[in-house]
């Protein structure tokens, strides 16, 4: 028997208890507020399973409303809706975890989207697009949408689905095959020449992260948060059946360097040959590698792409890592009790008399 996902259990409770109480005493508030699980979190991504859930983990309601009516409302709505509950739902507290008390966790929804692209509204230029954290996208668009009366939100998730505007798309494509060649494969091949093993360990995992991501790009997919990138990048329609094998062999521990650079240099063929197909660059000659660079393939796309591209973006670096959720995230643990900071850890004091 499938255990039933938390997300299928919150969506029930949100229905059953929260929105019932919610519409009675907060009638226009819950008129002007979406709902649902989305944001951080391997359980807004169905991906959570038993490691996950030692912390920040239970019943969840996200709530995104107006500015005004969290600054106005949002304390007085957990507290009754705490005060209302039970004290668990289908064998699930509602008295400890993340959303300790009442399962819900407002925010407004500017203030969402600042902390998770940058904007507090959806892209609306290329320099714009380019300045939000691709793995950040995800974290918009994930989970389930269950009650939006005002579809504010649910404009916001429509237009991030749409995907990149192609200029953009190129621009981000252009970007990772500079890195992966120039900073990727050449890199390597000098660390393997130098016999500098603690650079070669840095510059193949870039590599590999780096032609994953050009991956997504190609088959139109956002990259997400690293550690959920291998079940995303098996979900991939067209180019996870060609790469997967290359990604598994490189990942071997008995695997030497020069064969994971050769593994490197198939992986940018496959990438070469679908930017051919979909006319993102012209078809060429094959290239030969040379004794000392290796071999910069993808440098030679990075080029032909970028000068295709509008001048006002060409320059434009795109922007990764999550580089807003980390501000607000600095701000949070400034001001939080250390001894609550080292429980979320999983942190305890060791015992120093038996050591």
């Amino acid at each position: 028997m499938t255990t039933p996902s938390i997300i299928d259990i919150s969506r029930e409770f949100f229905r059953e208890v929260a929105l019932p109480i919610l519409e009675r005493h907060f009638p226009a508030e819950t008129a002007q507020t979406a709902f649902g699980v989305f944001g951080y979190g391997s359980e807004a991504l169905g991906l959570d399973d038993d490691y996950s859930r030692d912390h920040h983990w239970g019943l969840r309601i996200d709530a995104l409303m107006p500015a005004e009516i969290f600054a106005q409302k949002s304390r007085e709505m957990l507290a009754v809706l705490a005060a209302n509950l039970p004290a668990t739902y289908q064998g699930h507290s509602l008295r400890e975890g993340h959303l300790s008390g009442a399962g819900l966790a407002p925010d407004s929804l500017p203030a969402f989207l600042t902390r998770t692209l940058g904007i507090d509204h959806p892209p609306e230029s290329a320099a714009e697009w380019l300045a939000v954290p691709e793995e950040d996208i995800i974290h918009v668009i994930n989970g389930e949408i269950w009650h939006d009366p005002r579809g504010e939100f649910t404009r916001v998730r429509r237009i991030l689905q749409g995907y990149y505007p192609e200029p953009v798309r190129r621009r981000r494509i252009a970007h990772w095959c500079r890195y992966f060649s120039g900073m990727g494969t050449y890199a390597l091949k000098r660390a393997i020449l130098r016999r500098n093993d603690f650079y070669a360990h840095i510059t193949f995992t870039r590599a590999m992260r780096l032609g994953v991501q050009i991956a997504f790009l190609l088959d139109r997919r956002y990259y997400p948060y690293d550690k959920w990138t291998l079940a995303y990048f098996k979900r991939l329609p067209r180019l996870a059946e060609p790469l997967l094998p290359l990604l598994e062999a490189m990942v071997q521990p008995d695997a030497d360097w020069e064969h994971r650079l050769a593994l490197l240099e198939d992986f940018a063929d496959v990438l070469d040959r679908a930017m051919v197909e979909d006319g993102l660059i012209q078809p060429h000659p094959p290239f030969q590698k040379s004794p000392t660079s290796g071999y910069r393939l993808l440098e030679h796309a990075y080029a032909e792409i970028i000068q295709g591209l509008p001048a006002d973006i060409q320059a434009i670096v795109p922007v990764w890592d999550q580089i807003y959720h980390e501000s607000f995230h600095a701000r949070y643990v400034a001001d939080l009790d250390l001894d609550h900071w080292d429980s979320l850890l999983q942190l305890t004091a060791r015992d120093r008399s038996r050591s």
